[in-house]
């Protein structure tokens, strides 16, 4: 990527609980904060926030999603960027994002029907990706101990299967910690991180 080019973010706030003392909220401000100092245009959405239901059928899957659906997949399709901001819950994303994935992601928008036999475009293709993801654990730990299984299929059975790439990552560990020195380093690297919409 050209050092000076000026990117549009999507960052994608995940957190199940939207209250602002999160530390999610934290992270996704700080990476706005240097996104936008970066001269980068940004967008925030609070998956929280969003009206939608559980998706229970493949038939609901292929019928018109609901409103908040609809203005997300308009949202990550004008971004070239996006930013998944999450906590780790047993090992993986929490339902909730889990849920806001499965809406989104639809046959005809994120890939093509015939994708899933093999064959098919991967319509996001062109885009890239970042996950901020906090976890009670040190990250290292998460990643060598673990395998970072959670992270993994993310990346690669939901984002780089609709044609994200690359899909890069941060473990914010011992984010519970009652110091809050991890947090406060972290902090300063998201916006770094933002400023190079990276």
């Amino acid at each position: 990527m050209i050092a000076d080019m000026k990117r549009r973010i999507l960052i994608i706030q995940a957190h199940p609980d939207p209250r602002p003392e999160r530390y999610c909220q934290a992270l996704a401000a700080a990476y706005r904060a240097g996104a936008e100092s970066g001269g980068h245009e940004v967008e925030t959405l609070t998956v929280a926030e969003l009206d939608f239901k559980l998706l229970r059928s493949e038939r609901e899957w292929h019928e018109p999603p609901a409103p908040d659906i609809q203005r997300a997949q308009e949202a990550i399709a004008a971004a070239d960027h996006l930013v998944f901001v999450f906590p780790l819950w047993m090992g993986t994303m929490p339902a909730l994002l889990k849920a806001f994935l499965e809406q989104v992601l639809r046959p005809g928008f994120a890939f093509d029907d015939q994708a899933r036999e093999g064959f098919g475009g991967k319509r996001l293709h062109g885009k890239s990706a970042r996950t901020l993801v906090t976890m009670g654990m040190p990250g290292p730990v998460y990643r060598w101990f673990f395998g970072a299984h959670g992270y993994l299929y993310f990346k690669r059975n939901i984002l780089n299967f609709c044609g994200i790439k690359p899909v890069r990552h941060c473990f914010a560990g011992l984010a519970a910690a009652k110091d809050g020195k991890g947090r406060q380093r972290w902090l300063q690297r998201v916006e770094k991180l933002g400023r190079d919409a990276r």
